[in-house]
């Protein structure tokens, strides 16, 4: 199975730097301009199955694509709830909260919305429990840096903070391929 993962282009200006979680917020000109060129980079492409993020920001990525078709927007793909903190900055977090970052433990901890615990289990059944039993070939998926990196420190053997530490930018894509092995499904 052939992964292409794909983070939603660049949301608008007054929401950059900030924890957005299920805010539903458009993309900004930029944004739409990165759409443009990304249907350009994979107008070529035939995927077996499109799965998006149900969030305004995901489904705009998507907007330039002529090639694609039953677009699936799933709730599963969503970035992570911050709860209370979403739509605030790091700087505004703190002061609201009065704490200061001592680890990333402690960070994720202290936020509101979503444990990372139940986060982590809806990104690690619908990667390798729900995708593998399709039998898709080559699956697109747009989604959030959060998703994506989640979804790689679970099978690259990083952990969480590692992962969260890789830089993806408004736009990115990745792609991947899996074997099926043993009723488990191998990084290859």
């Amino acid at each position: 199975m052939r992964l292409t993962l794909v983070r939603h282009c660049e949301v608008e200006e007054k929401y950059l730097g900030r924890y957005n979680g299920h805010i539903d917020i458009g993309l900004s000109k930029n944004g739409y301009i990165q759409a443009k060129k990304l249907s350009h980079e994979l107008k070529n492409e035939n995927y077996d199955a499109v799965f998006c993020s149900d969030l305004i920001r995901a489904k705009e990525s998507l907007k330039y694509f002529s090639n694609l078709e039953n677009i699936i927007y799933t709730d599963r793909l969503r970035e992570k709830s911050w709860g209370e903190d979403e739509g605030k900055t790091y700087d505004e977090i703190c002061d609201s909260k009065n704490i200061t970052y001592e680890s990333f433990e402690q960070w994720i901890s202290a936020l509101g919305g979503e444990s990372i615990e139940d986060f982590t289990k809806r990104i690690d059944e619908f990667f390798f429990e729900f995708l593998p039993n399709l039998k898709y070939e080559n699956i697109l998926i747009v989604t959030h840096s959060g998703v994506i990196k989640t979804f790689l420190s679970l099978y690259d053997n990083i952990t969480l903070e590692n992962a969260f530490c890789e830089k993806i930018n408004y736009g990115d894509k990745k792609t991947l391929y899996f074997v099926q092995k043993s009723n488990k499904v191998i990084l290859s």
